[in-house]
C-alpha cells in the first residue's frame, strides 16, 4: 500500500465535560475515495477539520506527506474580500495551475463567475465553493457535505466531474446514492472513536449493525461475569486473602469498565402528530398557472392528491417547485384554473431555509415559546425535556443557543417543531438537508406510516425511492408532469433525468424540433435494432463471476494487510500485497463499469 499523503493518528479533543474525539485515527493514500460516517454531532466535520490542519488537537499526530495539496470544503465557504465568484476561485489555484478551469467549472455549475458573493444563494455559494477546491486538482480533496443545496443535475454532474479525478477524497454527506457511487473504503466515527472498512458505503450499514450487535453480546456477557462476582462476593468468600483481594480488585476494574463505557447514541424517536382525518380529497387542481412578470413559473398543471398519498416534487433549482407547493396548498392563488382543497386540512410544514430559527434563542425557548417548561405535542402538553431527548438532545443542550448547534442538529430542531403540530398534511420541502443516516432511516419509516397525506421537495434520489408513491417532475417552461412511482421509476418511464435550467438551448426548442435521443448516447434507429455480439454476450454471462472472484481477492489481501506485524516482519510481502489489492481493485471497478455498460446496451436494443 502506497504511504498515506494524509495521516492522523491517535486524535483527542474535548469539548466541554465529554471528549468528541477520542483516539481517532484517519489515513489517506493516493487515490483513495474514503466517506467518513457518523451520528448528527459525533465529530465528523471536526475530525476533517483537523485533518485539514484548520484545528489544532488537543493531543495526537497528525502528518501531511511532503509537497501534499489539499483542499478543504467547508459547510460554510467565507467569501469576504472577493469582488466576483470568479475572483474566489481563482484565488484557490496555485502556482502553475491551469486559469482556465476556474471559468470552465463556473459555467459547468450554472455561473457566469461574475456574480456578487455577497448576494449568493445557499445553492450558488455551494458550487461556487465547490469549483474554488476542484479548479486546482489537488492531491486530497475533503469535501463535507457537498451536494448541500444542490439541485439533481448539479448533483449528478459533481458525480461525474469527482470519478474522473484522480485526487484522493474524504467525503462526508447525507446522500447514500452519492456515497454509494463515489466511496471505496468507510470510515465510521462513533463515541470519539473511528473503525475502518475496506468497502464503500453500500457494506458499511450490514456492517455496523454486526458492531453494534457483538458490542451489545459483549456488554450483555460482563454484566451477567459483575452479577456472578457479586454473588461469590456475598457467599463464596474464604480464608485465601491475597486470591480474594486480586478477584474483588477484578470486580471492581469490571464495574469501572461498565460505568466508564460509552454506550452508542440511542434513536431519535420521531412521532408525529395528528390531526382528525382529512376528507378523501386533499387537493384538486385544474389547468393552474402561474406567472411572475413575463416568466411563466407553473404552466397548465392539473392533479387530484388524495388522503394518504406521498407525492414528490422534483426538478432543478428555480424551476418553480416551491411556488407549486404554494398554489396547492392555498398559499398562492392562481393567475388561472382553480385550486379545490378538501375539509378539514390541518398543514403542519418543514421550511428547507430553517427561518424560523433565530440562533440566539435556546432549544428551550424554540419548542416551548419561552416562558414554559412544557412543549404542547398534538394538543397534549409533554415537558420540553423529555421531547428535547426524543430528538437526541441532551439537558445541557437545552439553555445553549442555536448559533452552536451543528447543522444535522438544527434539522433535528425543525423537525421537532414541525412534528408537534397536529397535522394531516406533511408539506416538506428539502427534510434531508444535514440531518445523519440513522435519522433519514427514521424519517423514511415516519413518512411511511403517516396517516395523512405528505407532500415533498427532495434533491435525495434515495430517499424519493424510499417514501413517495408518484413524483411531480418540472419539465421546464413551467411544464409540471406527475409520474407513478419514486425517482428511479420517474427516470425508466421518462427516459433521462432532472435536465439542468436553460444551460444551453431552452427546453421548448428542444420539445418543437427534433426528438431527443434516448439515455444511450448516440443511439440511433440502426443501433437500436442490432444485438449484442456473441463476444458482448460472453462478457455479460461470465463478468459477474469474475466480479465475485475479485471481490474475494479483495477480502483476502485486505485481511493480511490488516495484520499490524506483516510490514515489521515482512516488508516486501506488505510491499507485494499492497500492490495486489491496488491493481485488484482497479480490476473491479473496470469489470464493474464494463458490466453496467452492457446491460444498459442489452436493455436498450431489447427495449
Amino acid at each position: 500500500m502506497a504511504p498515506p499523503l494524509v495521516l492522523l493518528q491517535d486524535i483527542h479533543l474535548r469539548f466541554g465535560a465529554t471528549p468528541l474525539l477520542d483516539g481517532a485515527e484517519l489515513s489517506v493514500s493516493a487515490g483513495e475515495r474514503v466517506c467518513l460516517v457518523g451520528r448528527n454531532g459525533s465529530g465528523k466535520s471536526t475530525l476533517l477539520k483537523v485533518a485539514a490542519g484548520l484545528i489544532e488537537p488537543d493531543s495526537g499526530t497528525r502528518f501531511f506527506q511532503p509537497g501534499t495539496t489539499v483542499r478543504y470544503l467547508p459547510q460554510e465557504p467565507d467569501f469576504s474580500g472577493y469582488a466576483t465568484t470568479l475572483a474566489y476561485v481563482e484565488a484557490g489555484l496555485g502556482p502553475g495551475d491551469d486559469a482556465y478551469r476556474a471559468q470552465y467549472l463556473l459555467t459547468e455549475l450554472g455561473l457566469t463567475g461574475q456574480e456578487d458573493p455577497a448576494h449568493l444563494s445557499g445553492g450558488e455559494a455551494r458550487r461556487a465553493a465547490l469549483a474554488r477546491v476542484i479548479a486546482p486538482e489537488p492531491d486530497v480533496l475533503m469535501l463535507d457535505e457537498p451536494t448541500n443545496h444542490l439541485d439533481l443535475p448539479a448533483i449528478e454532474w459533481l458525480e461525474s466531474e469527482l470519478k474522473g479525478l484522480k485526487s484522493a477524497m474524504v467525503l462526508i454527506s447525507h446522500d447514500r446514492r452519492f456515497l454509494e457511487t463515489l466511496s471505496r473504503a468507510t470510515v465510521w466515527l462513533d463515541r470519539g472513536q473511528t473503525r475502518r472498512l475496506e468497502q464503500g458505503f453500500g457494506a458499511f450499514e450490514a456492517w455496523r449493525d454486526e458492531v453494534l450487535e457483538q458490542e451489545e453480546t459483549e456488554r450483555h456477557k460482563l454484566d451477567r461475569k459483575i452479577v456472578a462476582e457479586l454473588d461469590w462476593l456475598r457467599y463464596g468468600v474464604t480464608a485465601r486473602r491475597k486470591r480474594n483481594v486480586r478477584r474483588l480488585g477484578l470486580l471492581h476494574s469490571m464495574r469501572k469498565d461498565r460505568r466508564d463505557e460509552r454506550r452508542a447514541v440511542g434513536n431519535v424517536k420521531l412521532a408525529v402528530s395528528e390531526a382528525e382525518a382529512s376528507g378523501k380529497l386533499v387537493i384538486e387542481a385544474k389547468h393552474i398557472a402561474k406567472a411572475f412578470g413575463a416568466r411563466e413559473v407553473v404552466k397548465d398543471f392539473s392533479t387530484r392528491i388524495l388522503r394518504g398519498d406521498r407525492i414528490g416534487i422534483i426538478g432543478p433549482n428555480g424551476a418553480g417547485k416551491t411556488t407549486l407547493i404554494k398554489l396547492l396548498t392555498g398559499e398562492l392563488a392562481p393567475d388561472s384554473g382553480t385550486v379545490k382543497l378538501g375539509t378539514n386540512l390541518e398543514v403542519a410544514s418543514l421550511d428547507q431555509k430553517r427561518a424560523a430559527l433565530d440562533p440566539g434563542t435556546t432549544l428551550r425557548d424554540a419548542l416551548t415559546g419561552g416562558g414554559s417548561d412544557q412543549v404542547q405535542v398534538g394538543g397534549v402538553p409533554k415537558h420540553v425535556m423529555g421531547y428535547l431527548k426524543d430528538f437526541l438532545f441532551t439537558p445541557e443542550q437545552a439553555n445553549a443557543p442555536l448559533s452552536v448547534l451543528s447543522g444535522g442538529e438544527r434539522g433535528r430542531l425543525m423537525l421537532a417543531r414541525a412534528l408537534a403540530l397536529p397535522s394531516n398534511v406533511l408539506v416538506l420541502d428539502e427534510p434531508t438537508n444535514d440531518l445523519d443516516l440513522e435519522t433519514l432511516d427514521l424519517l423514511q419509516e415516519m413518512v411511511a406510516d403517516y396517516p395523512g397525506t405528505v407532500i415533498l421537495v427532495s434533491h435525495d434520489r434515495d430517499f424519493l425511492d424510499r417514501t413517495v408513491s408518484s413524483v411531480i417532475m418540472a419539465e421546464g417552461d413551467g411544464m409540471f408532469r406527475e409520474y407513478a412511482g419514486g425517482y428511479s421509476d420517474m427516470l425508466s418511464q421518462r427516459g433521462r433525468g432532472v435536465e439542468a435550467r436553460d444551460k444551453g438551448a431552452p427546453a421548448s426548442k428542444a420539445k418543437a424540433g427534433e426528438p431527443k435521443p434516448e439515455a444511450g448516447k448516440g443511439a440511433t434507429a440502426a443501433g437500436a435494432k442490432r444485438r449484442l455480439s456473441f463476444h458482448e454476450q460472453h462478457a455479460l454471462k461470465t463478468l459477474p463471476k469474475t466480479m465475485d472472484d475479485l471481490r474475494a481477492k479483495l477480502e483476502k489481501l485486505a485481511a493480511e494487510i490488516a495484520d499490524p506485524a506483516l510490514y515489521a516482519r515482512d516488508p516486501a510481502r506488505f510491499d507485494k500485497a499492497s500492490a495486489a489489492l491496488a491493481e485488484t481493485q482497479a480490476a473491479l471497478d473496470a469489470a464493474e463499469e464494463e458490466w453496467l455498460r452492457l446491460e444498459i446496451l442489452k436493455e436498450e436494443f431489447e427495449g
